[in-house]
């Protein structure tokens, strides 16, 4: 079988998706039978062809299609260890995903319609990660925000969905603008919009052999792109306020669609590493993002607005491994992460009976501050050591080790509750989980950096500008996690608690935002006549309450 046919059996799989979506609207309403199937079918096919997807690219590496377009610019799909490992996640998550879909919204009047735009939105981002020329990658980019406004915007009498997801619709359009001027100067840069054309290029020459305007300038436009798709620091607002669509689309979104910031930067990762400025803004705002919205996940009291922190989080950490090089260390955390965080909404209705189960209670005791420093400190220890046995240069593997080194801040405060007990049994168990997490680490991205071997830059040593940006970032890790330790002999402080609000809402910067969209104003234009005379047959008792009201407050 030739090179061209192999690849192009790869979009079988979204055409049926996109098929499933013509489907729905036949039967857009109650109870779609033939949707239903359509989808469940098409879900099974994908995961299929998959796994031949994977036998091909791993008999004959890189398989590429005929270009359709025009000078070098049009329709063409690549195959290779990326893209199906990217289509195998899709392809899980999908089947997941429709299959809770089905059960979900039996009964809703519009389920079939809601199918249809679920099956369109995976049809787009699994044509985004087939995408082998820049013409096809930008327009599948786009397909993919509209497929998702769709979703958001399902039921229309929602003003809080209806607000989110104009907000992301600004964003959306503005990442799209920069991606499109970084693949014009990519495009007129190298003279070809085929991918591999412009990787081989730059891996056959020097970075400094490239003028600004055909590298370094299209990374940073590719960096803002990603940043705004990923909703990180201040354009955060939109994804924790989309939590009125159906639950499926909050996995769909979560687990799938935000991943498209970080693989976009992967993908491109050859040209971002010939890159000098690009990669330090991905460190500095993913890195920023992480921490901040890390932390205001512990103060949210909403379990779906806190899993909203926690993907914002996700996804600043991910940009920043990239920012610092480690592509592969970063696709195995953007892997994790999806198939974490769609159980986490699809289960999200379970989580307090779940928490009402729980036998164990916390127990408030002080911490020494000394005690919280001498945890990191063997925390950061233990993985060192084992890095260097395990045979890590420090030097062209800097990168690497700090990753891992965020990583096991985690464990910080396992071992400062075993130094606080004082139990050498307890202290034991935590080294010995301590050492089966940096096992895990170091051998799960060594598996993830043979897969990518040809498809990302190897790892080598970063410049200062990188190297100065990564310790202040491990250093602001460390002094939040110190902080997050010994927060309950801090929680009587009036100022500590103020803190705590305004991190909570975010620094105010989605009012901001809120402000800028106009989602601040009370239109009386767009109430209906029923709630007009409801509010009126009931301003009697609306009268009394507030006189009510007034005299308890006196």
């Amino acid at each position: 079988m030739s090179e061209n046919f192999l690849a192009l059996t790869a979009l079988l799989s979204p055409a049926a998706f996109a098929a499933t979506a013509i489907s729905s609207w036949i039967q857009p309403g109650f109870r779609p039978g033939l949707v239903k199937r359509m989808s469940f079918i098409s879900a099974i096919l994908s995961i299929v062809l998959v796994a031949c997807n994977g036998f091909f690219v791993f008999e004959r590496g890189l398989l590429q299609s005929v270009l359709v377009g025009v000078n070098g610019l049009g329709f063409s799909i690549r195959l290779d260890s990326l893209s199906t490992l990217m289509l195998g996640l899709i392809a899980l998550l999908g089947f997941i995903i429709v299959k809770f879909s089905n059960n979900y919204l039996d009964g809703d009047q519009h389920q079939g319609a809601f199918m249809g735009r679920l099956a369109a939105t995976i049809a787009s981002v699994q044509l985004l990660v087939l995408s082998g020329n820049l013409g096809l990658l930008f327009v599948s980019w786009i397909l993919t925000s509209i497929s998702l406004h769709r979703l958001l915007v399902f039921y229309p009498d929602r003003p809080g969905a209806q607000i989110a997801a104009r907000k992301k619709y600004i964003l959306a359009r503005l990442g799209d603008l920069s991606l499109f001027f970084a693949f014009l100067l990519l495009y007129r840069g190298f003279g070809s919009g085929n991918l591999e054309v412009i990787f081989t290029a730059i891996k056959n020459s020097s970075s400094a052999h490239f003028p600004f305007i055909a590298v370094e300038a299209p990374a940073l436009f590719l960096a803002i792109a990603a940043l705004l798709k990923s909703a990180q620091f201040p354009t955060h607002g939109w994804l924790i306020e989309v939590m009125e669509t159906p639950t499926p689309v909050s996995a769909l979104l979560h687990a799938g669609l935000l991943n498209a910031g970080p693989f976009l930067i992967i993908r491109m990762a050859y040209v971002m590493d010939a890159s000098t400025v690009a990669p330090i803004l991905l460190m500095v705002v993913g890195g920023s993002t992480a921490l901040f919205a890390s932390v205001a996940y512990l103060t949210q009291t909403s379990i779906k607005t806190a899993l909203g922190y926690s993907s914002v989080a996700h996804m600043g950490f991910s940009l920043m491994v990239c920012g610092l090089g480690a592509y592969p260390a970063a696709m195995l955390h953007l892997v994790a992460h999806s198939f974490y965080k769609a159980h986490a909404f699809l289960s999200s209705g379970s989580v307090i009976d779940l928490i009402r189960a729980a036998k164990v209670t916390r127990t408030s005791q002080s911490v020494s501050p000394l005690k919280v420093v001498s945890g990191i400190a063997m925390a950061l220890t233990l993985y060192t050591g084992f890095a260097l046995i395990w045979g890590i240069d420090p030097v062209n593997e800097f990168a690497l080790l700090v990753v891992g080194a965020v990583i096991v801040l985690g464990l910080a405060r396992l071992f400062t509750s075993a130094l606080m007990v004082k139990s050498g049994a307890l202290l034991l168990q935590t080294s010995l989980l301590a050492l089966m997490v940096t096992v895990a680490f170091f051998t799960l991205e060594s598996s993830a950096r043979y897969l990518l071997a040809n498809q990302v830059p190897a790892l080598a040593l970063p410049g200062w500008g990188k190297i100065i940006a990564a310790g202040i970032i491990l250093l602001a890790f460390g002094l939040v996690v110190f902080i997050q330790i010994i927060a309950p002999q801090l929680t009587p402080n009036p100022y500590y608690c103020s803190l705590a609000i305004h991190v909570r809402n975010g620094f105010y910067a989605n009012a901001l935002f809120d402000r800028l969209v106009g989602a601040l104003s009370v239109h009386t234009t767009t109430r209906s006549p029923e709630m007009n005379a409801f509010e009126t047959a009931n301003l009697p008792t609306a009268a009394t309450e507030k006189k009510e009201l007034q005299e308890q407050l006196v």
